[in-house]
């Protein structure tokens, strides 16, 4: 995944960025957009929303800060507050996609498929998409406070520092909490690994 550099803003340009946002200035919302809107992703990756759904639980996040933004009035706290307002966008969302696949499965059920027709994927590419969906399954599975850092380094490349900052976090905290995100991840790979090569093992004697 592309990561883009980093954008630094210090505290009185940030306060004056987010006074007129509330004044609804657009291109002091655009330049907000612009500065903050890597690590809002990172946070709504952490949540469990698939790659392909980011954009869309981004643009609610702004559209929340836009409407909102006049309710802030401690600009220090703008970080935690649009934090917040992603996670709860990020669950909102999780919530109605289960919805409609409940939806869709439930009516599946009532429909005769046949299946006969349709050419079976190659192995390569069932593989590859085992192994892609695996590993989500294995980051999304983490719990919050391992899954948030570990996206945040891992799939947004940002420093110690900066996930610290963000996340209110000491530095030795990230540390600690990315060693224990990184193991878990590897054991709940491995387990994924192992089950899977037992199942093709079992294909194999039966064929």
């Amino acid at each position: 995944m592309g990561t883009q550099p980093a954008v630094t803003i210090d505290f009185d340009q940030e306060s004056l960025l987010l006074e007129a946002v509330a004044h609804a200035d657009a291109q002091a919302m655009a330049d907000l957009m612009r500065i903050h809107g890597r690590w809002i992703r990172g946070i709504i990756l952490a949540a469990g929303v698939a790659p392909g759904d980011l954009e869309d639980v981004l643009q609610h996040v702004w559209m929340v800060v836009w409407r909102e933004a006049r309710r802030l009035e401690d600009a220090s706290r703008w970080r935690g507050w649009v934090c917040s307002i992603a996670r709860n966008s990020a669950a909102d969302f999780l919530r109605r996609q289960a919805r409609r696949r409940r939806g869709i499965l439930s009516w599946l059920r009532t429909r005769r498929h046949d299946t006969t027709s349709r050419p079976a994927p190659s192995t390569e590419a069932v593989d590859a998409s085992e192994e892609h969906e695996a590993v989500l399954q294995a980051i999304r599975s983490l719990p919050t406070i391992y899954r948030e850092p570990f996206v945040l380094r891992h799939l947004e490349d940002w420093s110690y520092q900066e996930i610290g900052r963000t996340l209110g976090l000491p530095v030795d905290t990230v540390e600690t909490r990315l060693v224990r995100a990184r193991r878990l991840l590897r054991t709940r790979l491995e387990d994924k690994v192992s089950g899977h090569a037992r199942r093709k093992h079992r294909a194999s004697d039966q064929s």
